[in-house]
């Protein structure tokens, strides 16, 4: 019962989630059809960390999602059990211990569907991060700029500023969970996409270019290979932060065991590699990461990985 009363409460619709509803645009090819796959398998997995949290019942429901949609109910699931361990400080156990079991092998997505909640709940967003990985724990702000842009786009889409309650590294991380939203809001649209991210500033496209990589390859919904070299050819200077979101969503989805066809075009057209090649670049890029820079791990990490990709000859196989 109380976990029903909670669904009531705290519910997302999966009609909040639907082209029609956010009044997104593009969507062709299929494209919009998949995309829309993906909210309802969020939403799932966010009603049922709600309704019922004990992990022993809420991962065997998680686990009868479609194997390449399963990381999105992971991370709906995410979202709810912040929630609630942020609405019971008696008991606040319930991420850290998702993690530590069934959450470990979707840990990219847990660690952003976490990050919804700052978009939802006035809290301490550095507070909350620092609660989570030193180096994963940055894409807790990820998903507040996905969340941000998925709902409220307009208020994006003109190269509006991040939350003024961000600060230092924050406002980077954002422009990426909002870049990926951006896949979404153009329906896979490259020349959409493109022209959305001219609207800002310079020093911010390559953060927004490297989150639609990352959705590109995570999400799909591009359906050849022409698509994709069209997507490069859009993204210009910035093709290696193209390429290094696309490596993220590599490994992210190697980790969890469910590598799609996606993925392997998407890494192929804007890697130049495998997926399995480009999530060992991700590996490669971990090596000796420094701990106690002024600047965080988590940006050398991904400045490693698009220097793999600064030059066409070594994004070519």
């Amino acid at each position: 019962m109380l976990g029903r009363v909670r669904k009531v409460v705290f519910g997302i619709s999966a009609r909040e989630t639907t082209f029609e509803q956010r009044g997104f645009r593009g969507g062709a090819n299929g494209a919009r059809e998949r995309l829309e796959q993906i909210g309802p398998a969020f939403v799932s997995g966010y009603h049922s960390a709600l309704e019922n949290p004990k992990l022993g019942h809420l991962v065997p429901q998680l686990d009868q999602a479609p194997l390449e949609l399963r990381g999105f109910a992971y991370e709906g699931a995410a979202m709810g059990l912040a929630l609630l361990d942020l609405i019971t400080p008696w008991n606040r156990g319930r991420i850290s211990a998702f993690l530590a079991g069934a959450g470990d092998s979707h840990a990219y997505m847990v660690h952003v569907g976490a990050g919804w909640l700052l978009a939802r709940m006035p809290v301490n967003v550095e507070k909350i991060r620092r609660r989570f990985d030193p180096l994963l724990g940055w894409l807790l702000i990820d998903g507040y700029g996905f969340h941000e842009g998925f709902f409220h786009w307009p208020n994006y889409i003109d190269g509006q500023p991040p939350p003024q309650r961000l600060t230092g590294y924050a406002p980077r991380v954002f422009d990426q969970g909002l870049g990926r939203s951006l896949w979404f809001v153009n329906g896979t649209d490259s020349d959409l996409i493109a022209a959305t991210i001219r609207t800002f500033s310079q020093e911010r496209r390559g953060d927004l270019w490297s989150g639609v990589g990352l959705a590109c390859g995570y999400a799909g919904g591009m359906g050849d290979d022409t698509a994709l070299c069209q997507l490069r050819a859009a993204a210009g200077a910035f093709q290696p932060q193209l390429a290094q979101g696309s490596a993220f969503a590599a490994k992210a989805r190697q980790r969890a065991g469910n590598i799609t066809g996606h993925t392997r075009m998407a890494c192929d057209i804007l890697c130049g590699l495998t997926a399995e090649q480009a999530a060992a670049v991700t590996d490669a890029a971990l090596e000796n990461l420094p701990a106690t820079e002024a600047e965080p791990a988590y940006e050398i990490w991904r400045r490693r990985i698009q220097e793999r990709f600064m030059s066409r000859k070594e994004m070519k196989k």
